[in-house]
């Protein structure tokens, strides 16, 4: 198979979907790969470097989509990647189109095959390729959280773990998912007096053994919730459906209940946000103030770590890429379960239950498009 990594175009996005070390997994195996100039410049992954793994360096996006069988990106497609695809062509990346009717009616004017990292599943219920963005996403929050709780950034002047004498801030977190948890321990980490709600029972049993006493972890309701964000200092959003809009579990009637000055990283904002008052913002332009609530809202947080995350993320998605390649999209599908439901757009359908319902587009089962 030929695959084709294009340079990502979404603002200061520095990810990349194929690093050097994947490239040479894919040429070893048999395949081809091109790769746009300068794709992974950012992260010091030079052009050289993946010539030495074996792809091809082009100069322009339009080559690798217009050539390749499968394209591997990072970010979902905007609306000039989305007018390159073409029919039955691959797009294997993160999509989060519950939240974004355009690029769906994009992706399904192309009648590409479109399957999105984090709707493919594992035999333990868990998000295998959504995980290691969410661990980065998780821990960036507490990391960008603290910086904006600083006076001279809007916040309120208060250190996350306090000093001697003086009281460490108060940190909830919506989810106790992969975000949340690895949020908790970065706020744990630095002393802070921290809370996590979450409405799974065994997650909120794990969550439990996994803190002890350092954190608090509360069953989550629409009490305990207005409860704790009215006592926090900080709150991490990170509520996640599979494939689906995140659910506003904070209103904007909720946020005259907090404290003047409080910061909120909503890590769910890919998929709508967790926060009602929440909408996307860039590494340029990362808060907004609402009802004098300091919003962190960052579509690709991880974008700003991006040598650590695309090393994630490529460990993440190498063996399924791999699968596909090998097999073809149809046969690799059929076979991994797992991977039929990382299929979201397919011939110009959602294939996605969770995603149509959330568009109001008419769903088609991803059994029936890998046999037509």
């Amino acid at each position: 198979m030929l695959v084709g990594v294009p340079k990502e175009i979404k603002i200061q996005e520095y990810r990349v979907g194929l690093l050097p070390a994947s490239v040479k997994e894919f040429t070893q195996a048999g395949h081809k790969v091109i790769v746009e100039s300068n794709a992974g410049a950012a992260i010091h992954a030079t052009d050289e470097a993946y010539v030495k793994a074996g792809a091809e360096i082009v100069t322009t996006a339009r080559e690798v989509f217009d050539r390749a069988d499968m394209i591997i990106k990072v970010k979902e497609p905007q609306a000039q990647e989305c007018e390159m695809l073409r029919e039955g062509q691959i797009l294997f990346t993160y999509l989060h189109l519950a939240a974004d009717i355009e690029q769906a009616k994009g992706l399904i004017a192309s009648k590409a095959v479109a399957i999105a990292y984090e709707t493919v599943t594992s035999d333990n219920g868990g998000l295998p390729l959504l995980a290691p963005m969410s661990e980065v996403a998780g821990r960036m929050g507490v990391q960008v959280g603290g910086y904006y709780m600083q006076i001279t950034k809007g916040g309120a002047g208060l250190l996350i773990g306090g000093v001697p004498g003086v009281r460490p801030a108060s940190v909830t977190v919506l989810g106790g998912g992969i975000a949340g948890t690895n949020a908790a321990k970065m706020a744990v980490g630095l002393g802070a007096n921290v809370t996590i709600l979450e409405k799974s029972l065994d997650r909120i049993r794990y969550l439990d053994d996994l803190f002890g006493p350092r954190a608090t972890i509360l069953y989550s309701t629409a009490d305990t919730i207005e409860q704790s964000i009215k006592e926090a200092d900080l709150v991490i959003g990170a509520v996640l459906v599979p494939g689906a809009k995140a659910p506003k579990l904070v209103t904007k009637d909720m946020l005259s209940i907090m404290k003047p000055s409080t910061v909120v990283v909503d890590i769910a904002i890919d998929q709508g946000g967790c926060f009602e008052t929440s909408r996307p913002t860039t590494h340029d332009e990362p808060v907004f103030e609402v009802d004098n609530i300091l919003h962190y809202c960052v579509a690709n947080m991880p974008g700003a770590v991006a040598v650590s995350s695309a090393q994630a993320l490529n460990n993440a998605v190498l063996p399924y890429a791999l699968e596909i390649a090998g097999k073809g999209w149809q046969k690799a599908l059929a076979e991994n379960i797992h991977l039929m439901r990382g299929l979201n757009v397919c011939y110009g359908k959602i294939t996605h239950s969770e995603v149509a319902s959330d568009l109001g587009l008419e769903f088609a089962e991803p059994k029936t498009c890998i046999a037509a």
